[in-house]
């Protein structure tokens, strides 16, 4: 009876830690989502209301359009709490979703190939070149901001996407070529040679065998190289100074820096940058967990 009482007691406790676990992670997100279909003067309003009264698109109306809400009119007189950087969000969003993407493809291409020859071939310096590779994603990024700017302006690709590509590529291929090697480290060679006996080169071997079977693995490193280059802040803001190129962690701190900022718009250019990794999260989350679980039992 008394194990009844305390498995029941345990059940209840850790139900209890996870619902604050998820209040903690979700509820600021909720929060931003609920403020962005509000008018200001709602927003500031106190006691304030999970609720709102009269929730509106008013706010994301006027970034896509330009159309200021009715909510900022006071008698006749626009509130001086506008933001105008609240409208280049759309494009800033478009560069970081060009940026991630090209990056994420880049990584597949390059690091599945790389990181097969490390897992299949031997060759001299092997292990050293690989702990290089991993170490140089050890370094910290500050570290590395100023000679990476040099050479972007000696190149002459500042304010470029491709500017922001390039490093984004040396900061998340170490990590991509490191994980895939574990992850083909753990798949058998006898399909691959299976596959030879079939009449199967390297390279066909490769695409037609290991990458079905690493699929979850390539979705787990595509999902980190994606989000890295999509939510980083610190070379953008170096490496870019138009709206040709800036992203939209760049502009989301444009926009709270201004002491006029209007939250409600904050609140919109927050809740339309979480769409994307949200989207992808969702789409691949059966593949993202088990490539990144299979990946722990790897190791």
């Amino acid at each position: 009876m008394n194990q009844k009482i305390t498995r029941r007691a345990e059940t209840i406790f850790l139900n209890a830690l996870a619902l604050l676990l998820i209040i903690f992670i979700v509820g600021p997100l909720v929060w931003v989502a609920v403020a962005s279909i509000q008018g200001e003067n709602e927003l500031l309003r106190h006691p304030p209301r999970i609720i709102p009264q009269n929730p509106t698109l008013d706010n994301y109306n006027y970034v896509f359009t330009g159309k200021i809400p009715t909510s900022y009119e006071v008698k006749g007189q626009l509130r001086s709490r506008i933001s105008q950087e609240a409208r280049l969000i759309p494009a800033a969003l478009k560069n970081s979703f060009i940026v991630a993407t090209s990056v994420m493809a880049v990584n597949l291409v390059i690091g599945s190939v790389a990181a097969y020859t490390f897992s299949r071939s031997h060759f001299r310096g092997k292990k050293a070149t690989l702990n290089f590779i991993l170490a140089s994603r050890l370094l910290p990024v500050m570290a590395v901001a100023i000679p990476y700017y040099v050479i972007i302006q000696t190149l002459g690709l500042l304010d470029t996407h491709i500017s922001l590509i390039l490093v984004y590529m040396a900061l998340t291929l170490p990590f991509t070529i490191w994980f895939l090697t574990s992850y083909f480290n753990g798949i058998p060679r006898d399909f691959e040679d299976a596959a030879a006996i079939d009449g199967c080169n390297t390279l066909q071997a490769l695409t037609r065998v290991v990458v079905p079977i690493a699929l979850p693995g390539f979705v787990a490193a595509a999902a980190f190289a994606f989000m890295t280059s999509y939510n980083e802040f610190l070379f953008a803001r170096f490496l870019t100074q138009s709206i040709d190129s800036q992203t939209g962690p760049v502009i989301i701190s444009s926009i709270a820096g201004n002491p006029d900022a209007s939250y409600t718009l904050i609140s919109v250019a927050i809740t339309l940058g979480l769409i994307p990794p949200l989207i992808l999260a969702i789409t691949l989350r059966r593949w993202l967990t088990e490539g990144l679980s299979t990946s722990i039992t790897f190791r």
